[in-house]
């Protein structure tokens, strides 16, 4: 029997918004919003990816496309341009800290692997990691959190030693909730691109291991694997980003792209 193609994507849309309404919920957003939310992001990529020559695509095509009228597609392009610029999402001060303690030439040994840090004095010292990555946040509060989240250890008399090289943070968050729209948004670009039959390229990679027959007393064994070499996958990953970043001023380069993998654990009980 041939599957009917709206159908079809129809199911595969149900599905895929079903983690996102559980979110949102979860969030307090509401339909009304959300369908606002949508009617935005539906104007915004009709009037990007369908233009010809660089240009933006024209009101009466993005009407076309999306079934909105074409002064309801004035009225969101409108309420998009007079958006602020949305920041790039920026790194809690937290993981910059972390980040730079693994990553900056300055506060690693010649194995690569973090130095345990004075509390100050000349050098490579834990004030002066703070002064560097944590921004004007005062050094004594975010020490204290650092020790209270264990990230760090005291180290001797008067030196610290890092624990930990990455921080999730809670829920409420706004870093964090920009990290799971993030994650989100970059999976579901691979996905997009590679379900594009006009796709300027050859598929992104993007593979999955799962069993659907498992024993919930498997989990926790399981989590830990998964924190394990999933974390030992991605400290190679990212040590690679930085050797290969490039070392271009902006004026020297072209527009720099985005590199990287994701890696989740899947853990599904509706199957």
């Amino acid at each position: 029997m041939t599957t009917n193609p709206r159908h079809a994507w129809n199911q595969a849309c149900r599905r895929l918004m079903q983690p996102i309404a559980r979110m949102l919920l979860r969030g307090g957003i509401t339909w009304k919003e959300f369908s606002e939310l949508a009617k935005q992001s539906f104007v915004e990529v009709a009037g990007n990816d369908y233009g010809l020559a660089g240009r933006q695509t024209n009101a009466s095509r993005v009407a076309l496309m999306t079934g909105l009228s074409r002064r309801e597609v004035k009225r969101v392009r409108d309420l998009l341009e007079a958006e602020e610029p949305e920041m790039a999402p920026q790194k809690s001060k937290i993981a910059r800290i972390l980040s730079g303690w693994h990553q900056d030439p300055d506060f690693v040994g010649p194995d690569g692997s973090p130095k345990v840090l004075a509390a100050d004095g000349a050098g490579a010292t834990f004030a002066a990691l703070l002064d560097r990555y944590a921004g004007d946040l005062p050094a004594v509060a975010i020490t204290k959190e650092l020790l209270r989240l264990e990230l760090i250890e005291h180290a001797g008399k008067n030196g610290f030693r890092v624990l930990q090289r990455s921080y999730t943070g809670n829920a409420a968050d706004p870093d964090i909730l920009r990290q799971m729209s993030t994650a989100l948004h970059d999976h579901g670009q691979t996905l997009a691109w590679n379900i594009d039959a006009e796709r300027r390229g050859p598929t992104r990679y993007e593979r999955m291991a799962f069993n659907g027959n498992m024993s919930r007393r498997a989990m926790a064994n399981f989590e830990r694997l998964i924190e394990e070499r999933g974390q030992a996958f991605l400290e190679d990953i990212d040590a690679w980003l930085s050797e290969h970043e490039s070392e271009e001023t902006p004026a020297e380069r072209e527009r720099p792209i985005k590199l990287g993998v994701g890696v989740y654990l899947v853990m599904d009980e509706e199957n």
